[in-house]
């Protein structure tokens, strides 16, 4: 089994910084895909950026300029720096991982965070 657990969620004023980070620990022989989605009350959950091992990254519309997300290889770790935060950013953010638990395993399992909420007061 693999396990993600999620940090740095908290409330913070409007243009504002955060950042989260997302360590994953368990079975794991490799990671490719990272990232993070989120999801606001009474809406989909969302992409918000993902992460692939080599490091290209993808970003959503609505964060670009305004989000980085990175990680550490060596720690299983994905990190997300949100900067000049909205209030339309409040959400529950989650982090997944795509997870090749073992050299024998054939495919990539997706894993899930328990989420941490990000609250942003205007």
């Amino acid at each position: 089994q693999v396990q993600l657990v999620e940090s740095g969620g908290d409330l913070v004023q409007a243009g504002g910084s955060l950042s989260l980070s997302c360590a994953a620990s368990g079975m794991i022989f490799s990671i490719n895909a990272m990232g993070w989605y989120r999801q606001a009350p009474g809406k989909q959950r969302e992409l918000v950026a993902s992460i692939a091992s080599g490091g290209s990254a993808n970003y959503a519309n609505s964060v670009k300029g305004r989000f980085t997300i990175s990680r550490d290889n060596a720690k299983n770790t994905v990190y997300l720096q949100m900067n000049s935060l909205k209030p339309e950013d409040t959400a529950v953010y989650y982090c997944y991982a795509g997870v090749r638990e073992t050299f024998y395993s054939t495919t990539y399992r997706v894993y899930w965070g328990q989420g941490t909420q990000v609250t942003i007061s205007s």
